[in-house]
C-alpha cells in the first residue's frame, strides 16, 4: 500500500511538468519527469542522462517481466497439483516440473513458492532463471523451469523418493502414495505436515476395516499363513471362514531437518496393532496390541551422493521402485496383509550404506542385518521352545533360546554373525532393474556331557527384479526372485532356512521364490493388479533305527492326509506354494480432507507337500478380500 501512496504523491507532482515516466522496481517505485525547467533550459549532459537512465529501467522493467512470468507459471503449476492430486505423477512429468511440483506436497519447507511455511527474515535471490530461491543453511531446493539442470543440492529438502526418483526419470517414478503399495512400504502424507522450528514434522497412515471370506478356516484373518492350511484331515478343512479387523490400522511419524544445504537427518516411526495381545479375543474387545513396523534414522548427503539408514526397516533385499531408497519398495497392491507368495522380504534392524553414481542412475549398497534362522525339526524330540533338539545318538543340539525378560516366550536362535547383503540398482531412461546377494551363517552347539562342539554353516544366494513401465505411469510389468540355501525366512511363506544333519549341524535347505504382477493405473483414482507368486524349499533328511528325521524326508507317513481325522505329516514338509490373485481399488473420495478407497481382492492358492509314505498331498485355499481405507494425510 505504501508503494501506490509513494507513486500517487509522484505522480500529482510531476502532472505539472507535462512529461512523465512512471515503473514499479524491486526496490520500490520509479517516477521520472520530464519538463523540468533546467530541461527546458536544454541541459544536453541531463537528457543524456535521463537516455541512460530511461535505458536501465526498461532493461530491469523486461528482466521483472520475465520473473513475474515464472512466478506466475509456478503458482500454476502448484493449484494444477493441488486439484489433480496424483494426476501429474501417472502423465510422466519431467524431473524440473516434478521436484518444483513437490511444493504442493507441503513436506519441503519451503521456497518462496511456498511462501506460507517462510519466515519474513528467511534470506532469498532471485536466480539467473528469474526464479525464487531461498538460502541460507535452511534452504530449500526448487527446480525452476526448463532450462533448469538438477544439482546434487536438488536432492535436499524434500523426501528422498520424491526428489532423487524424478531425477532418475526412469518411466517408474515413486509410488502414487494413496496405492496399497506405497501405504504398505511407510508413504508420508502430503497434508499433515507440521513445522516446528528448524525440523518438519510429517505424518503419514490409515484407519484400515479390511474382511476375507475363505472357504478354509485359518484363524489368521487377513494375513495368510499358508503352512497352516488345513489338508483333508482336518475338519478346518471343510468349514468357511469370514474374519474382518481394523487391527492393521496404521500411523507413521517423520522428523526431518536439514544439517546444512548438502544433506539431511530424518527419523522414522511406523506402527499398527497387527499384533495379538494375552487379552485379545475374538468374542469382545478385539484388543490387539500396538506393535513397531519401522523405526528408524536416515542420513543423506547429496554432495558426496551417500545415504545411510539405521534401525529396523525393510530389508534391503526387499525390491525398489527406484534407486535403494526407504519407503520406495516394490510390494504388492494386495489387501492380503501377508502380501503375496514368493514376495521377498523382512523388517529388520540393519546398518545400510549407500552410494549413488551418474547422477542418481546407478546405485550400489551393503547392508548388515539382522539374522534369524528358522529351523525345520521334524522327527526330532525337542522341547516347545527350549532351543534344545536330541539326536538320536543322544546328544543334544542347542539351535536357540527361549526368550526371556522384554522378549516374548518363543524361540530365539543361535547367531554367530549378522547376515550380508549387497545391492546394485540401475534406473536408466526405461525401467528399473537391481541384481543383489545375501550371506547367512546358521550356528549351533552339539553337546555330550562334559564336551561340546560348535557347528556354523555358510548359506546365501541372489537374485534380482525388474519395473517395466509398458506405458510409464500407466501399466507397468514386476518381475522379482531370489534363490540360494538356508534364505527361506525372506519368502512369505515363512518356509524353513534349515535342518539338522545327523551330526547335529545345521543344514541349510535350498530355496526359491518369485513374483511377477502387472499393474494399471487407468486413471488416478483406480489400480487394477494381477500377480502370481512361486515360493518352494528343498530337502535335507536322514533316517536311523527306522526313524525318519529332517526336512521332506520320504519316510514320513503322508497316508492319512486324503481322510477326515487320519494322521499327516504333511502340513510340516510343503514343498511348494503358489498363489494367482487379482484386485482392485478405487478412490471415490478425495481432496483436502484426504482420501477414502475400497478394494477387493480375489486370491487362490495351493499348497503342495513333499512326497511321503503314502503319496504326495495338497491343499488349497480359496479367498476374497474387501477393505476400506481412509488415508486422512493423503
Amino acid at each position: 500500500m505504501r508503494i501506490f501512496q509513494s507513486l500517487h504523491a509522484s505522480w500529482a507532482h510531476c502532472m505539472k511538468n507535462r512529461l512523465c515516466m512512471g515503473t514499479v522496481l524491486a526496490s520500490g517505485p520509479l517516477l521520472l519527469c520530464l519538463g523540468t525547467p533546467a530541461m527546458a533550459a536544454g541541459d544536453d549532459a541531463s537528457l543524456d542522462a535521463l537516455e541512460q537512465q530511461i535505458s536501465r529501467i526498461q532493461s530491469e522493467q523486461r528482466a521483472l517481466q520475465k520473473a513475474l512470468v515464472s512466478v506466475q507459471k509456478q503458482i500454476a503449476a502448484h493449484r494444477t497439483v493441488a486439484h489433480a492430486g496424483t494426476a501429474a505423477a501417472h502423465h510422466g512429468l519431467a524431473a524440473h516440473q516434478l521436484a518444483s511440483m513437490d511444493a504442493a506436497d507441503n513436506e519441503a519447507g519451503i521456497a518462496v513458492a511456498s511462501t506460507g511455511h517462510e519466515d519474513e527474515s528467511t534470506p532469498h535471490h532471485l536466480g539467473a532463471n528469474g526464479h525464487f530461491h531461498a538460502s541460507g543453511p535452511d534452504a530449500q531446493p526448487v527446480f525452476g523451469g526448463a532450462e533448469d539442470t538438477p544439482t546434487v543440492e536438488s536432492v535436499v529438502g524434500h523426501r528422498a523418493e520424491d526428489v532423487i526418483s524424478r531425477v532418475a526419470e526412469n518411466g517408474v517414478g515413486p509410488h502414487s502414495r494413496e496405492t496399497a503399495g506405497a501405504q504398505a512400504a511407510g508413504a508420508l502424507g502430503d497434508h499433515g505436515v507440521f513445522h516446528l522450528g528448524p525440523v518438519t514434522l510429517i505424518l503419514g497412515g490409515f484407519i484400515d476395516a479390511s474382511a476375507v471370506e475363505s472357504n478354509r478356516h485359518t484363524a489368521s484373518g487377513t494375513f495368510n499363513f499358508w503352512q497352516a492350511t488345513p489338508f483333508k484331515n482336518e475338519p478346518r478343512y471343510h468349514t468357511d471362514n469370514f474374519d474382518g479387523s481394523a487391527r492393521y490400522s496404521r500411523l507413521s511419524l517423520m522428523a526431518r531437518g536439514n544439517v546444512d544445504k548438502y544433506s539431511t537427518i530424518s527419523g522414522v516411526f511406523e506402527m499398527d496393532f497387527g499384533a495379538g495381545a494375552a487379552t485379545t479375543d475374538a468374542y469382545e474387545s478385539n484388543s490387539y496390541a500396538f506393535r513397531m513396523r519401522q523405526a528408524y534414522l536416515a542420513y543423506d548427503n547429496s554432495k558426496e551422493n551417500f545415504h545411510f539408514l539405521a534401525g529396523q526397516a525393510w530389508s534391503m533385499l526387499t525390491p525398489g521402485r527406484v534407486g535403494i531408497i526407504p519407503r520406495q519398495e516394490s510390494l504388492p497392491e494386495t489387501i492380503e496383509s501377508s502380501m503375496l507368495v514368493g514376495q521377498t522380504w523382512a523388517r529388520q534392524l540393519q546398518f545400510r550404506f549407500v552410494k549413488d553414481f551418474l547422477n542418481h542412475r546407478l546405485w550400489t549398497g551393503l547392508s548388515i542385518e539382522n539374522s534369524a534362522t528358522l529351523y525345520s525339526t521334524n522327527g526330532f524330540t525337542s522341547g516347545s521352545t527350549d532351543g534344545q533338539v536330541y539326536l538320536p545318538g543322544g546328544q543334544t543340539v542347542t539351535i536357540g533360546s527361549a526368550g526371556t525378560g522384554l522378549t516374548n516366550n518363543a524361540l530365539f536362535p543361535n547367531e554367530i554373525a549378522p547376515d550380508v547383503i549387497g545391492k546394485i540398482a540401475w534406473d536408466p531412461h526405461w525401467g528399473h532393474y537391481e541384481v543383489e546377494g545375501i550371506l547367512h551363517f546358521p550356528h549351533d552347539r552339539v553337546s555330550t556331557l562334559g564336551a561340546g562342539k560348535n557347528h556354523t554353516a555358510v548359506g546365501g544366494g541372489g537374485g534380482g527384479s525388474m519395473i517395466l513401465p509398458v506405458v510409464p505411469h500407466k501399466v507397468e510389468v514386476r518381475l522379482a526372485g531370489i534363490a540360494g540355501y538356508g534364505i527361506g525366512r525372506y519368502g512369505s511363506v515363512l518356509l524353513p532356512d534349515a535342518t539338522l544333519k545327523s551330526n547335529g549341524a545345521p543344514s541349510p535347505l535350498f530355496s526359491m521364490q518369485g513374483t511377477a504382477g502387472i499393474i494399471a493405473h487407468p486413471n488416478p483414482l483406480i489400480d487394477v493388479y494381477g500377480y502370481f507368486g512361486y515360493q518352494q524349499a528343498g530337502r535335507s533328511y536322514f533316517s536311523e533305527g527306522g526313524t525318519s528325521y529332517g526336512y521332506g524326508n520320504p519316510g514320513y507317513n503322508s497316508a492319512g492326509c486324503y481322510t477326515e481325522l487320519g494322521s499327516c505329516d504333511a502340513g510340516s514338509n510343503i514343498h511348494s506354494v503358489m498363489e494367482a490373485t487379482v484386485g482392485a481399488w478405487y478412490r471415490f473420495l478425495k481432496g483436502r480432507y484426504g482420501t477414502v478407497e475400497g478394494g477387493v481382492q480375489l486370491a487362490y492358492s495351493r499348497i503342495h507337500a513333499w512326497e511321503g509314505n503314502g503319496g504326495a498331498p495338497d491343499t488349497s485355499l480359496s479367498e476374497v478380500f474387501m477393505d476400506f481405507r481412509y488415508l486422512p494425510f493423503q
